[in-house]
């Protein structure tokens, strides 16, 4: 059955109505320059390996240049779609070319005498796969003389391999540069995405808007790029070459880069690259037109503000005399010094704002929902288009530099130990009463008053999951919060939640632990991946040891099993099992035991000792469900 959102009330047509007038209307550079150095449009859909579309650009002609904001849609958000739904292959400058927007972040390639450098290789093998071959047809049959992670994220490294082959990256050919040691880089580009990816999968899917439509009332766009696009490749080679230190040099395809290197910002390894010879400069995620999240929706490690403004500050020290052109993994570049640095400076102030006046507020007692009710930016950042909330928005991101300076706790004793959502959920209709919870929630509902709505709703939901009624009217005042949200990934929240209220969890569409990144995993990250699915009591008296030979690699690890808790350390430790084979039957063999059986029978492994410690460890292992509930316990 086809889903069929509700209408904006009057109440949320007339606020956003009344929206533009915070905002400068009449600036209107940014289309100019997400259309500037256009060399070709994209040429056809995104397919996937096996033939599957994945992403059609023609899909979000609804968002034309013209069409003014419907009902449905916060302004802000109206125009920053407008801008970033167009894509293809973009001329930068002299030696640099972008393509934008058939993924959620860019594929940026600077030409050398002797090679292209790859910044970045967007989100899936598919995205890069079509850049690359844009590049090859209109700018340059060079080969690949390198690629550049920025950061940890899985949007730039993810389409890796649509860029170079692994046996190019581990003959030496092609290097793979990024910030951070390789370990370090490895277990935050790993960690990150995979050992707690069920979880952050199923909260980006509400975050990206995946699960909703295309459309006026369903998902717009990402803010920072066009779509988060399902059903793809995600792969991942390992940085041979690690940036640690700021001013690090490196001669690629012809041309020198330098390295600024930015840790604990907007991912936890991350770098500013400069090439003096084109005046270009990449800030990567930390400088974008958009204010970027100081904690993640989807859920990831909280980010330190004053890092932003401390590492945009010290790049403008270094470069900003000389600085022409500023390019970003998202969005579009920023031409001319004096525009950049004014961008560069307006960013860095606005981080730096967000995170003094957050701590201010702190040290005068307020908690963190009270501090973000009222800060706000001064006029002269807030109405920079840039500085708007199209990824963070200034309300989470305030509340964020509490928890990374102060923890989880905000400060109220109430809030220390409290009762379970579902619990004090029960509690709190048993002592008003089911009756009048929900007309509560329809006079809030009524009056325009929507968050109090949603709220008191909440506590009926979770006591009465089944509650259609109170469902229903939650779902009504989610949407209308939705449909006012600047923020795209506020809007796609409260519109994934008021459709699963109607129809029940959506299945998912999108899984970052895929098989080419978790195969990819360093052993020990692997053995990490593994102890996040041990059963902690169930496994609280067990007593299991056993040895993995990894024969590609000769490398022998024990995996023991105490007190609910899984360990693993290089060597064979008086194992009461060793499995030998090669990483891939390996991995098999740990994350699904059960699958043993099989890999023997096909000569992929081998096993010597007693076998039944491996029906032992499956009996310890967890399953995740990539379509648990969130809006009904």
């Amino acid at each position: 059955m086809t889903y069929t959102p509700k209408s904006a009330t009057p109440a949320t047509a007339e606020a956003n109505r009344d929206a533009p007038a915070r905002y400068d209307v009449d600036d209107r550079q940014d289309f100019a320059d997400s259309d500037r150095g256009l060399i070709a449009p994209f040429p056809d859909k995104l397919y996937s390996a096996d033939g599957r579309e994945v992403f059609d650009a023609a899909r979000f002609d609804y968002i034309g240049e013209d069409v003014p904001a419907p009902d449905t849609v916060h302004p802000s958000l109206w125009r920053q779609s407008q801008i970033i739904r167009k894509g293809g292959l973009y001329k930068v400058t002299d030696g640099v070319y972008q393509v934008r927007n058939n993924d959620i972040a860019n594929l940026t390639v600077v030409e050398g005498e002797t090679g292209l450098v790859v910044v970045d290789c967007m989100a899936s093998v598919e995205a890069a796969t079509q850049g690359m071959t844009m590049i090859r047809e209109h700018v340059s049959d060079h080969p690949v003389a390198a690629v550049i992670y920025t950061h940890t994220h899985i949007d730039h490294y993810g389409g890796v391999k649509g860029i170079v082959s692994a046996d190019d990256v581990a003959s030496g050919k092609v290097p793979i540069i990024a910030p951070g040691t390789i370990a370090s880089f490895d277990k935050h580009a790993i960690g990150e995405n995979v050992i707690a990816g069920n979880a952050m999968t199923r909260r980006a899917s509400y975050a990206f808007g995946s699960l909703l439509d295309l459309d006026a009332t369903g998902h717009v766009t990402c803010g920072i790029g066009i779509a988060s696009v399902p059903g793809v490749t995600i792969s991942y080679l390992s940085p041979t070459d690690p940036i640690t230190e700021t001013g690090t040099r490196r001669d690629l395809g012809g041309l020198e880069f330098e390295f600024l290197y930015a840790p604990d910002t907007e991912a936890p390894e991350e770098m500013h690259i400069w090439i003096p010879q084109l005046g270009a400069l990449t800030c990567a995620e930390n400088a974008n037109h958009s204010l970027h999240n100081i904690q993640t929706l989807r859920g990831a490690r909280t980010r330190d503000a004053r890092n932003f403004a401390r590492y945009l500050d010290e790049t403008l020290e270094r470069w900003g005399d000389d600085v022409q052109v500023h390019y970003g993994p998202h969005t579009w570049p920023v031409w001319g010094n004096a525009t950049v640095t004014a961008f560069l400076e307006s960013q860095r102030d606005t981080y730096k704002y967000l995170h003094d006046q957050a701590l201010r507020l702190a040290n005068k007692g307020y908690t963190p929902l009270e501090a973000a009710e009222e800060i706000e930016l001064p006029e002269e950042l807030g109405r920079k288009w840039f500085n708007r909330g199209y990824h963070g928005t200034l309300h989470h991101d305030v509340r964020a530099v509490f928890t990374k300076e102060l923890g989880m706790w905000d400060g109220d004793p109430v809030s220390l130990h409290p009762h379970p959502p579902a619990e004090a959920a029960r509690r709190f209709v048993d002592l008003i009463g089911a009756d009048k919870v929900l007309a509560e929630g329809r006079r809030a509902f009524e009056a325009a008053d929507y968050r109090w709505a949603a709220q008191i709703l909440h506590a009926l939901v979770f006591a009465e999951p089944e509650n259609q009624a109170a469902r229903h009217l939650q779902a009504d005042a989610y949407e209308q919060m939705g449909y006012q949200a600047e923020g795209p990934q506020w809007r796609g929240v409260f519109l994934t939640a008021a459709r699963e209220l109607r129809e029940g969890v959506q299945p998912a569409s999108f899984a970052s632990a895929s098989p080419d990144t978790i195969l990819a995993m360093p052993i020990g990250i692997l053995f990490d991946f593994a102890a996040v699915h041990l059963i902690g009591d169930k496994a609280a008296t067990a007593d299991l040891r056993i040895a993995f030979h990894f024969t590609d690699s000769d490398e022998t690890w024990t995996m023991w099993i105490r007190r609910g808790v899984l360990n693993a350390r290089r060597g064979s430790l008086a194992p009461q099992l060793t499995v030998s084979g090669p990483k891939a039957a390996l991995v098999g063999t740990l994350l699904q035991p059960g699958s043993a059986d099989q890999l023997v029978a096909a000569g992929e492994i081998e096993l010597d000792g007693d076998a039944e410690t491996l029906s032992a460890l499956a009996g310890l292992l967890d399953d995740f469900d990539p379509d648990f509930n969130i809006v009904i316990p």
